[in-house]
């Protein structure tokens, strides 16, 4: 009986997703996962908050592909072969039942990632996958047919079959290894990221003075259902969930924010503004109108006692002396210029951003391995037959939602039943 070997560089959900389904449709490929950490599967371990978001509920390939602001056109032909549908009966019919939330992250019905890690490392065990743990790939050699991997400790490893699954890698430099392949990169910037509030903000400068941190950071912890952000000097906007840290801003809505406008936004090296609608179903003359009813309808009730828009009354709290509005008045006395910078700080707030912050586990970065030098159909290099690629080492990244764990199923997938079926 010839065997033959795989070799997946990258122990997350797209090379083990990748070694599994090659070694459980071809039983003679010997398949070995290297991992250059000592820790397996880290992000499925701490997405979603360590109940790890699988994918998302969204049965309709073009509507789902949309999600993906670079890989768009790449993702919707490969959904063809591998899609949500198959992600969730995959994992049913090992025992692992997902549900859906109200916002279409599906998770384990047990709300924890290590149900899925179990499910995937015990794949690994019974298909008899070699795991080669803190081997950390350094260069690699194509020739006759064959891989030769040269490790950090100077071991090598040959193979006939290499499928890339590194993940993501922040700086460019960090590409040098599968450049010398003769592979292009489009360039890593961050993506989903949140956004730091400048000190004050846009407070006049004396009211600035010794301020460590915009005062509405005192909010952290409180959230808005849906608002809507938009970068100044932009077409970006982005409507959504909205949380208060104590560095900034966070929540779906500034997270798909920084993933659509990620290469813009390092261009402007996370120095701009924004301006949130806490109101969104309202624009600053609808608002005015509704003032006016407002003055009548709770006329002798102060203002500050009666929140009428559904804000969490910590946030209506901070917009009204934000605005400088006499937290006695009553809405009948409420003077034209209090009642006009209100409605302005709720339908057209401005803040001024600088910096990020991103979380080095669970945030993905857009750039990798240019999308034209890969073949959709089978995720295998145009350039180097037998040589392919899984997940966030491609220029494909999501928004937040399941939508890039998706994508390490569907291309790990791909992968491996390609190897799978070429012998």
């Amino acid at each position: 009986m010839s065997y033959k070997k795989l070799v997946v560089i990258g122990g997350g959900a797209a090379g083990f997703f990748c070694a599994i389904n090659a070694a459980r449709m071809n039983p003679q490929l010997k398949v070995i996962v290297l991992e250059k950490s000592g820790k397996l599967l880290s992000k499925v371990k701490v997405s979603g908050g360590g109940r790890c978001n699988v994918t998302h509920a969204c049965f309709d390939i073009l509507e789902m592909s949309k999600k993906y602001p670079r890989g768009e056109k790449f993702v919707k032909k490969a959904f063809y072969q591998f899609f949500t549908t198959d992600t969730i009966q995959w994992f049913k019919d090992r025992g692992v039942a997902l549900k859906e939330e109200k916002d279409g992250r599906m998770f384990p019905v047990t709300d924890s990632s290590q149900t899925i890690i179990n499910c995937l490392l015990n794949e690994a065990n019974q298909y008899g996958i070699e795991i080669m743990m803190n081997a950390e790939a350094k260069s690699i050699v194509s020739g006759q047919g064959q891989f030769d991997i040269k490790f950090s400790d100077s071991r090598t490893l040959s193979c006939d079959y290499l499928c890339i699954a590194s993940g993501g890698y922040p700086k460019s430099s960090m590409f040098e290894w599968l450049i010398e392949l003769g592979h292009s990169i489009e360039d890593p910037v961050p993506s989903l990221f949140t956004f730091n509030l400048a000190a004050g903000s846009t407070l006049p400068a004396d009211r600035q003075a010794g301020m460590p941190k915009h005062p509405i950071t005192e909010l952290m912890g409180v959230s808005v259902d849906n608002a809507r952000v938009k970068i100044m000097g932009s077409k970006l906007e982005k409507e959504g969930p909205i949380l208060i840290t104590h560095w900034g801003l966070s929540g779906p809505a500034v997270l798909k924010l920084s993933a659509w406008g990620a290469r813009e936004l390092a261009i402007k090296k996370y120095d701009f503004k924004i301006m949130v609608n806490w109101l969104p179903d309202y624009n600053e003359q609808q608002l005015a109108e509704k003032f006016q009813t407002l003055r009548f309808e709770l006329a002798s009730q102060k203002v500050y006692n009666k929140n009428p828009f559904g804000l969490p009354n910590r946030l209506w709290e901070f917009l009204l002396k934000y605005s400088e509005v006499n937290m006695e008045r009553r809405w009948t006395d409420l003077p034209s210029k209090e009642a006009n910078k209100l409605i302005k700080n709720l339908c057209n707030c401005e803040f001024a951003i600088k910096g990020k912050t991103t979380f080095k586990e669970e945030f993905v970065t857009a750039g990798g391995i240019t999308l034209n030098e890969i073949d959709h159909n089978t995720m295998m290099s145009k350039k180097i037959p037998n040589l392919f690629f899984a997940g966030e080492v491609m220029d494909v990244d999501g928004v937040t939602g399941g939508f890039n764990f998706q994508h390490a199923w569907t291309s790990g997938f791909i992968a491996g039943k390609t190897v799978a079926q070429s012998f």
